[in-house]
Protein backbone atom coordinates (compact mmCIF):
# COMPACT_ATOMS: atom_id res chain seq x y z
CA UNK A 1 0.00 0.00 0.00
CA UNK A 2 1.42 3.35 -0.99
CA UNK A 3 1.79 6.25 1.90
CA UNK A 4 -0.96 8.29 -0.37
CA UNK A 5 -3.29 5.03 -0.41
CA UNK A 6 -2.88 4.75 3.29
CA UNK A 7 -2.96 8.63 4.10
CA UNK A 8 -6.70 8.63 2.09
CA UNK A 9 -7.84 5.40 3.76
CA UNK A 10 -6.97 6.39 7.05
CA UNK A 11 -8.61 10.61 6.35
CA UNK A 12 -11.54 8.41 5.02
CA UNK A 13 -11.97 5.89 7.96
CA UNK A 14 -11.78 8.73 10.14
CA UNK A 15 -13.85 11.15 8.47
CA UNK A 16 -16.45 8.36 7.96
CA UNK A 17 -16.44 8.00 11.82
CA UNK A 18 -16.15 10.89 13.66
CA UNK A 19 -12.89 10.39 15.15
CA UNK A 20 -9.66 12.30 14.81
CA UNK A 21 -5.92 11.32 13.93
CA UNK A 22 -5.35 11.17 18.10
CA UNK A 23 -8.00 9.00 19.47
CA UNK A 24 -7.28 5.15 19.61
CA UNK A 25 -10.79 3.66 19.68
CA UNK A 26 -9.99 -0.01 19.28
CA UNK A 27 -6.90 -2.17 20.37
CA UNK A 28 -5.19 -2.05 17.07
CA UNK A 29 -6.14 1.65 16.58
CA UNK A 30 -9.04 3.15 15.00
CA UNK A 31 -8.05 1.09 11.67
CA UNK A 32 -7.59 -1.91 13.53
CA UNK A 33 -4.14 -2.35 11.78
CA UNK A 34 -1.71 -1.29 14.56
CA UNK A 35 -1.01 1.41 12.64
CA UNK A 36 -1.20 5.70 14.51
CA UNK A 37 -0.54 8.88 13.06
CA UNK A 38 1.17 10.51 15.26
CA UNK A 39 4.23 12.55 15.34
CA UNK A 40 6.93 12.95 17.80
CA UNK A 41 6.05 9.96 19.58
CA UNK A 42 9.31 9.24 22.34
CA UNK A 43 11.50 6.86 21.32
CA UNK A 44 13.30 6.70 24.72
CA UNK A 45 11.84 6.60 28.39
CA UNK A 46 12.12 4.98 32.02
CA UNK A 47 10.60 5.07 34.85
CA UNK A 48 11.97 8.06 35.50
CA UNK A 49 12.32 9.74 31.90
CA UNK A 50 10.10 10.96 29.92
CA UNK A 51 6.78 9.98 32.02
CA UNK A 52 4.28 12.59 32.22
CA UNK A 53 2.26 10.63 34.65
CA UNK A 54 1.94 6.87 35.78
CA UNK A 55 -1.35 6.00 37.59
CA UNK A 56 -2.32 3.19 39.74
CA UNK A 57 -4.79 1.04 38.65
CA UNK A 58 -7.28 -1.43 40.81
CA UNK A 59 -7.66 -4.80 39.96
CA UNK A 60 -6.12 -7.22 36.91
CA UNK A 61 -6.89 -6.71 33.46
CA UNK A 62 -5.06 -7.30 30.25
CA UNK A 63 -7.19 -5.08 27.83
CA UNK A 64 -5.40 -2.41 25.75
CA UNK A 65 -6.47 1.13 26.45
CA UNK A 66 -8.75 2.51 23.71
CA UNK A 67 -8.86 6.54 23.93
CA UNK A 68 -11.70 8.94 22.98
CA UNK A 69 -12.59 12.97 23.82
CA UNK A 70 -9.70 12.98 26.28
CA UNK A 71 -10.11 9.69 28.19
CA UNK A 72 -8.89 6.61 28.41
CA UNK A 73 -10.91 3.27 29.25
CA UNK A 74 -10.31 -0.01 30.08
CA UNK A 75 -11.47 -3.09 31.79
CA UNK A 76 -10.46 -4.89 35.13
CA UNK A 77 -11.59 -7.83 37.20
CA UNK A 78 -11.54 -7.68 41.03
CA UNK A 79 -12.44 -10.30 43.83
CA UNK A 80 -10.77 -13.01 42.12
CA UNK A 81 -12.91 -12.73 38.87
CA UNK A 82 -16.00 -11.83 40.82
CA UNK A 83 -15.95 -8.30 40.10
CA UNK A 84 -15.69 -7.23 36.68
CA UNK A 85 -15.29 -3.29 36.28
CA UNK A 86 -14.60 -0.55 33.50
CA UNK A 87 -12.33 1.99 34.55
CA UNK A 88 -12.08 6.09 32.99
CA UNK A 89 -8.42 7.47 33.24
CA UNK A 90 -8.90 11.42 32.40
CA UNK A 91 -5.85 11.61 29.62
CA UNK A 92 -4.43 15.08 30.61
CA UNK A 93 -4.08 14.48 34.44
CA UNK A 94 -4.14 10.65 34.92
CA UNK A 95 -6.93 10.40 37.41
CA UNK A 96 -8.76 7.85 37.85
CA UNK A 97 -12.50 9.36 36.97
CA UNK A 98 -14.67 6.42 37.32
CA UNK A 99 -14.48 3.05 38.67
CA UNK A 100 -17.59 1.15 38.32
CA UNK A 101 -18.81 -2.44 38.73
CA UNK A 102 -20.72 -3.64 35.35
CA UNK A 103 -21.03 -7.59 36.13
CA UNK A 104 -20.96 -10.09 39.09
CA UNK A 105 -20.53 -13.78 39.20
CA UNK A 106 -19.98 -16.03 42.67
CA UNK A 107 -18.71 -18.97 40.40
CA UNK A 108 -15.84 -17.47 37.99
CA UNK A 109 -14.58 -20.00 35.19
CA UNK A 110 -10.91 -21.19 35.44
CA UNK A 111 -8.46 -18.96 33.51
CA UNK A 112 -4.87 -19.68 32.58
CA UNK A 113 -2.41 -17.67 34.53
CA UNK A 114 -1.46 -15.89 31.24
CA UNK A 115 -4.98 -14.40 30.93
CA UNK A 116 -6.88 -12.51 33.17
CA UNK A 117 -10.50 -12.32 33.65
CA UNK A 118 -11.10 -8.29 31.43
CA UNK A 119 -8.24 -9.35 28.76
CA UNK A 120 -11.08 -7.95 25.76
CA UNK A 121 -10.45 -4.36 25.05
CA UNK A 122 -13.32 -2.07 25.13
CA UNK A 123 -14.27 -0.06 21.77
CA UNK A 124 -15.41 3.39 21.30
CA UNK A 125 -17.36 6.17 19.19
CA UNK A 126 -18.40 9.22 19.87
CA UNK A 127 -20.34 9.25 23.12
CA UNK A 128 -20.48 5.72 23.58
CA UNK A 129 -18.51 3.36 25.07
CA UNK A 130 -18.46 -1.00 24.54
CA UNK A 131 -17.62 -3.20 26.99
CA UNK A 132 -16.87 -6.58 26.62
CA UNK A 133 -16.26 -9.93 29.03
CA UNK A 134 -17.22 -12.60 26.81
CA UNK A 135 -19.51 -14.96 28.54
CA UNK A 136 -19.79 -12.67 31.78
CA UNK A 137 -21.69 -9.79 29.47
CA UNK A 138 -21.26 -6.78 27.53
CA UNK A 139 -22.79 -3.21 28.39
CA UNK A 140 -22.66 0.01 26.38
CA UNK A 141 -21.87 3.18 28.35
CA UNK A 142 -22.35 6.80 27.68
CA UNK A 143 -19.17 8.10 27.80
CA UNK A 144 -19.55 11.65 29.47
CA UNK A 145 -21.65 10.29 32.45
CA UNK A 146 -20.55 6.42 32.52
CA UNK A 147 -24.25 5.80 32.85
CA UNK A 148 -24.88 1.82 31.68
CA UNK A 149 -27.35 2.44 28.26
CA UNK A 150 -27.84 -1.20 28.41
CA UNK A 151 -26.63 -3.99 28.98
CA UNK A 152 -26.61 -8.13 27.24
CA UNK A 153 -26.29 -11.25 29.72
CA UNK A 154 -27.94 -13.91 27.39
CA UNK A 155 -24.64 -15.47 25.84
CA UNK A 156 -22.61 -17.68 26.72
CA UNK A 157 -19.89 -19.97 26.89
CA UNK A 158 -17.02 -21.76 27.99
CA UNK A 159 -13.97 -19.92 27.35
CA UNK A 160 -12.25 -22.60 29.67
CA UNK A 161 -9.17 -20.74 30.06
CA UNK A 162 -10.69 -17.23 30.05
CA UNK A 163 -12.25 -14.64 27.72
CA UNK A 164 -9.97 -12.90 25.35
CA UNK A 165 -11.54 -11.95 21.92
CA UNK A 166 -12.10 -8.03 21.73
CA UNK A 167 -15.24 -6.07 20.09
CA UNK A 168 -15.67 -5.09 16.89
CA UNK A 169 -17.82 -1.61 16.46
CA UNK A 170 -18.77 -1.56 12.30
CA UNK A 171 -22.08 0.76 11.52
CA UNK A 172 -24.95 -0.04 13.72
CA UNK A 173 -23.40 -3.06 14.46
CA UNK A 174 -21.21 -4.72 17.47
CA UNK A 175 -19.50 -7.98 16.41
CA UNK A 176 -18.57 -10.41 19.52
CA UNK A 177 -17.02 -13.93 19.34
CA UNK A 178 -17.87 -16.90 21.25
CA UNK A 179 -15.46 -19.41 20.75
CA UNK A 180 -15.82 -21.99 23.44
CA UNK A 181 -15.35 -25.17 24.34
CA UNK A 182 -19.19 -26.04 24.60
CA UNK A 183 -20.46 -23.59 21.98
CA UNK A 184 -19.06 -21.90 18.97
CA UNK A 185 -20.76 -18.66 17.62
CA UNK A 186 -20.26 -14.97 16.18
CA UNK A 187 -23.30 -12.92 16.83
CA UNK A 188 -24.01 -9.72 15.75
CA UNK A 189 -25.46 -7.04 18.40
CA UNK A 190 -27.45 -3.75 17.38
CA UNK A 191 -25.30 -1.40 19.03
CA UNK A 192 -28.39 0.53 20.24
CA UNK A 193 -30.30 -1.70 21.95
CA UNK A 194 -27.92 -5.06 22.87
CA UNK A 195 -30.14 -7.24 21.13
CA UNK A 196 -28.33 -9.78 18.55
CA UNK A 197 -29.15 -9.08 14.95
CA UNK A 198 -27.79 -12.09 13.84
CA UNK A 199 -26.13 -14.71 15.39
CA UNK A 200 -24.33 -17.65 13.02
CA UNK A 201 -22.97 -20.49 14.06
CA UNK A 202 -19.25 -21.99 13.28
CA UNK A 203 -19.45 -24.21 10.36
CA UNK A 204 -16.60 -26.46 10.99
CA UNK A 205 -17.33 -29.84 12.52
CA UNK A 206 -16.08 -29.88 16.62
CA UNK A 207 -12.69 -31.20 16.84
CA UNK A 208 -12.70 -34.14 18.94
CA UNK A 209 -11.25 -32.59 21.74
CA UNK A 210 -13.39 -29.75 23.45
CA UNK A 211 -9.93 -28.28 24.09
CA UNK A 212 -9.27 -27.63 20.64
CA UNK A 213 -12.42 -25.95 19.70
CA UNK A 214 -11.51 -22.57 21.37
CA UNK A 215 -9.97 -19.33 20.24
CA UNK A 216 -9.72 -15.76 20.92
CA UNK A 217 -9.43 -13.90 17.99
CA UNK A 218 -10.45 -10.38 17.27
CA UNK A 219 -12.29 -10.33 13.68
CA UNK A 220 -11.94 -7.42 11.45
CA UNK A 221 -14.33 -6.33 8.45
CA UNK A 222 -12.49 -5.30 5.13
CA UNK A 223 -14.25 -4.26 2.01
CA UNK A 224 -13.44 -5.92 -0.45
CA UNK A 225 -14.87 -6.19 -4.53
CA UNK A 226 -17.77 -4.03 -2.88
CA UNK A 227 -18.68 -6.74 -0.43
CA UNK A 228 -18.08 -5.90 3.27
CA UNK A 229 -16.42 -9.19 5.07
CA UNK A 230 -16.23 -9.71 8.56
CA UNK A 231 -12.92 -12.03 8.44
CA UNK A 232 -12.85 -14.35 11.60
CA UNK A 233 -10.36 -17.30 12.28
CA UNK A 234 -11.28 -19.70 14.61
CA UNK A 235 -10.60 -23.04 15.59
CA UNK A 236 -9.84 -25.46 12.21
CA UNK A 237 -10.97 -22.05 10.17
CA UNK A 238 -10.93 -18.38 9.16
CA UNK A 239 -14.43 -17.66 7.98
CA UNK A 240 -15.19 -14.42 5.93
CA UNK A 241 -18.55 -13.75 7.01
CA UNK A 242 -21.34 -11.04 5.24
CA UNK A 243 -20.90 -8.19 7.82
CA UNK A 244 -24.65 -7.41 7.59
CA UNK A 245 -26.10 -10.65 7.64
CA UNK A 246 -23.80 -12.95 9.05
CA UNK A 247 -24.14 -15.43 5.68
CA UNK A 248 -20.90 -17.40 5.37
CA UNK A 249 -18.87 -16.12 1.95
CA UNK A 250 -15.55 -18.20 2.20
CA UNK A 251 -13.28 -20.33 4.50
CA UNK A 252 -9.93 -21.71 4.93
CA UNK A 253 -9.30 -24.83 6.52
CA UNK A 254 -6.06 -25.59 8.69
CA UNK A 255 -4.67 -27.32 11.86
CA UNK A 256 -5.24 -24.94 14.66
CA UNK A 257 -6.53 -23.96 17.70
CA UNK A 258 -6.65 -20.89 20.57
CA UNK A 259 -6.38 -18.62 18.18
CA UNK A 260 -5.27 -14.64 19.64
CA UNK A 261 -3.87 -12.54 16.71
CA UNK A 262 -6.18 -10.47 14.85
CA UNK A 263 -5.69 -10.69 10.95
CA UNK A 264 -4.11 -8.00 9.02
CA UNK A 265 -5.30 -7.02 5.46
CA UNK A 266 -3.59 -5.02 2.71
CA UNK A 267 -2.44 -5.65 -0.74
CA UNK A 268 -5.28 -8.01 -1.62
CA UNK A 269 -4.20 -10.88 0.95
CA UNK A 270 -5.73 -11.21 4.85
CA UNK A 271 -2.81 -12.53 7.10
CA UNK A 272 -4.22 -15.19 8.86
CA UNK A 273 -2.23 -16.57 12.17
CA UNK A 274 -2.92 -20.38 12.32
CA UNK A 275 -2.87 -20.76 15.74
CA UNK A 276 -1.62 -23.31 19.01
CA UNK A 277 0.08 -25.98 18.32
CA UNK A 278 2.33 -24.74 15.57
CA UNK A 279 1.37 -21.93 14.68
CA UNK A 280 1.66 -20.52 10.74
CA UNK A 281 1.16 -17.16 9.11
CA UNK A 282 -1.39 -17.33 5.88
CA UNK A 283 -1.41 -15.07 3.38
CA UNK A 284 -5.01 -15.59 2.18
CA UNK A 285 -6.98 -14.28 -0.75
CA UNK A 286 -10.25 -12.42 -0.13
CA UNK A 287 -12.16 -13.00 -3.17
CA UNK A 288 -13.03 -15.98 -3.49
CA UNK A 289 -16.34 -18.25 -2.70
CA UNK A 290 -16.91 -21.51 -0.67
CA UNK A 291 -13.83 -23.47 0.34
CA UNK A 292 -10.89 -21.63 -0.85
CA UNK A 293 -8.46 -23.54 0.91
CA UNK A 294 -6.89 -24.88 -2.01
CA UNK A 295 -7.40 -21.90 -4.01
CA UNK A 296 -6.61 -18.70 -2.84
CA UNK A 297 -3.69 -19.33 -0.45
CA UNK A 298 -0.91 -17.42 -1.82
CA UNK A 299 1.69 -18.52 0.72
CA UNK A 300 2.62 -19.87 4.46
CA UNK A 301 4.81 -19.47 6.55
CA UNK A 302 6.38 -21.10 9.37
CA UNK A 303 9.00 -20.12 11.30
CA UNK A 304 8.60 -18.57 14.63
CA UNK A 305 5.45 -17.48 13.85
CA UNK A 306 3.27 -15.96 17.08
CA UNK A 307 0.46 -17.53 18.78
CA UNK A 308 -0.42 -14.31 20.62
CA UNK A 309 0.94 -11.28 19.21
CA UNK A 310 -0.72 -9.91 15.90
CA UNK A 311 1.41 -8.81 12.84
CA UNK A 312 1.62 -5.44 11.14
CA UNK A 313 2.18 -4.14 7.42
CA UNK A 314 4.14 -1.73 6.41
CA UNK A 315 4.54 -0.88 2.99
CA UNK A 316 5.48 -4.36 1.19
CA UNK A 317 6.55 -5.81 4.42
CA UNK A 318 5.07 -7.94 7.57
CA UNK A 319 6.38 -7.59 10.30
CA UNK A 320 5.49 -9.75 13.14
CA UNK A 321 7.02 -11.15 16.47
CA UNK A 322 6.87 -14.38 18.05
CA UNK A 323 5.98 -15.22 21.44
CA UNK A 324 9.65 -16.30 22.57
CA UNK A 325 10.85 -12.71 21.01
CA UNK A 326 11.95 -13.42 17.36
CA UNK A 327 11.39 -10.75 14.78
CA UNK A 328 10.47 -11.55 11.32
CA UNK A 329 10.25 -9.22 8.09
CA UNK A 330 8.67 -10.82 5.44
CA UNK A 331 7.80 -9.82 1.97
CA UNK A 332 4.07 -9.34 2.13
CA UNK A 333 3.16 -10.30 -1.27
CA UNK A 334 5.21 -13.39 -1.82
CA UNK A 335 6.13 -14.59 1.91
CA UNK A 336 9.61 -14.50 1.47
CA UNK A 337 12.22 -13.66 4.51
CA UNK A 338 13.84 -10.62 4.36
CA UNK A 339 15.02 -10.76 7.50
CA UNK A 340 14.68 -12.13 11.06
CA UNK A 341 16.58 -11.84 14.49
CA UNK A 342 15.90 -12.16 18.38
CA UNK A 343 14.98 -9.10 20.31
CA UNK A 344 14.60 -11.45 23.39
CA UNK A 345 11.73 -11.61 26.10
CA UNK A 346 8.39 -13.13 26.04
CA UNK A 347 5.54 -11.46 23.88
CA UNK A 348 1.94 -11.23 24.68
CA UNK A 349 1.15 -7.61 23.52
CA UNK A 350 0.37 -6.71 19.51
CA UNK A 351 3.14 -4.43 17.98
CA UNK A 352 2.42 -1.08 17.00
CA UNK A 353 4.00 1.48 14.45
CA UNK A 354 4.06 4.98 14.61
CA UNK A 355 5.89 7.75 12.42
CA UNK A 356 8.50 5.60 10.82
CA UNK A 357 9.06 3.77 14.26
CA UNK A 358 7.73 -0.16 14.93
CA UNK A 359 7.44 -0.56 19.23
CA UNK A 360 7.61 -4.12 20.82
CA UNK A 361 6.16 -4.26 24.29
CA UNK A 362 7.18 -7.85 26.01
CA UNK A 363 6.17 -9.12 29.20
CA UNK A 364 8.75 -8.41 31.37
CA UNK A 365 7.79 -4.32 30.33
CA UNK A 366 10.45 -3.84 27.93
CA UNK A 367 9.97 -1.97 24.50
CA UNK A 368 12.48 -2.46 21.60
CA UNK A 369 11.71 0.16 19.24
CA UNK A 370 12.84 -0.86 15.93
CA UNK A 371 13.37 1.27 12.22
CA UNK A 372 11.23 -0.49 9.49
CA UNK A 373 13.49 -1.82 7.09
CA UNK A 374 15.33 -4.49 5.05
CA UNK A 375 17.49 -5.10 8.31
CA UNK A 376 16.87 -4.96 11.90
CA UNK A 377 17.51 -1.83 13.16
CA UNK A 378 17.22 -1.80 17.00
CA UNK A 379 16.83 2.93 18.01
CA UNK A 380 16.13 1.99 21.74
CA UNK A 381 15.26 -0.43 24.27
CA UNK A 382 13.28 1.26 27.11
CA UNK A 383 12.59 -0.59 30.76
CA UNK A 384 9.78 -0.40 32.88
CA UNK A 385 9.66 -2.02 36.25
CA UNK A 386 6.27 -4.22 35.79
CA UNK A 387 5.62 -6.71 32.38
CA UNK A 388 3.08 -5.50 29.98
CA UNK A 389 0.25 -7.88 28.55
CA UNK A 390 -1.78 -4.85 26.70
CA UNK A 391 -0.64 -3.60 23.92
CA UNK A 392 0.51 0.15 23.43
CA UNK A 393 -1.76 3.03 22.65
CA UNK A 394 -1.29 6.32 21.09
CA UNK A 395 -2.85 9.17 21.22
CA UNK A 396 -1.44 13.30 20.33
CA UNK A 397 2.81 12.51 20.82
CA UNK A 398 1.82 10.29 23.48
CA UNK A 399 2.26 6.33 24.37
CA UNK A 400 0.28 4.63 26.84
CA UNK A 401 1.18 1.82 28.27
CA UNK A 402 -0.14 -0.45 30.58
CA UNK A 403 1.95 -2.72 32.67
CA UNK A 404 0.08 -5.34 34.85
CA UNK A 405 -0.84 -2.86 38.01
CA UNK A 406 -0.01 0.42 36.47
CA UNK A 407 -0.87 2.70 33.22
CA UNK A 408 1.96 5.19 32.00
CA UNK A 409 1.82 8.08 29.98
CA UNK A 410 5.19 8.41 28.34
CA UNK A 411 5.94 11.60 26.13
CA UNK A 412 8.84 13.24 25.13
CA UNK A 413 9.79 16.80 28.02
CA UNK A 414 11.23 18.29 25.76
CA UNK A 415 8.78 17.86 23.12
CA UNK A 416 5.65 18.77 25.68
CA UNK A 417 8.16 21.83 26.43
CA UNK A 418 7.72 23.53 23.06
CA UNK A 419 4.17 23.26 22.99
Amino acid sequence: MTTLYRCLACFILLAGSNLSAEDWSDFRGPQGDGHATAKGLPTVWSETKNVRWKADLPGEGFSTPVILEGRLWMTTATNEGKSFRILCVDQASGKLLHDLELFTTEKPQEKHKTNSYASPSCVLEPGRVYVHFGTYGTACLDSATAKVLWKQTDLHCDHEVGPGSSPVLWKDFLFLNYDGIDQRFVVALNKTTGQPAWKTERSSAPNASASMRKAFATPLVIEEGGRSLLINPGADRVIAYDAATGKEIWFVEYNGFSNVPRPVFGKGLAFICTGYMKPQLWAVRTDGKGNITESHVAWKSTKQIPAKPSPVLIGDELYFVSDQGVVTCLNAQSGKEVWQDRVGGNFSASPITADGHIYLIDEDGTTTVLKPGKSKEVLATNKLNEGCMASPAVSGRALFLRTRTKLYRIEDAAMTAMK
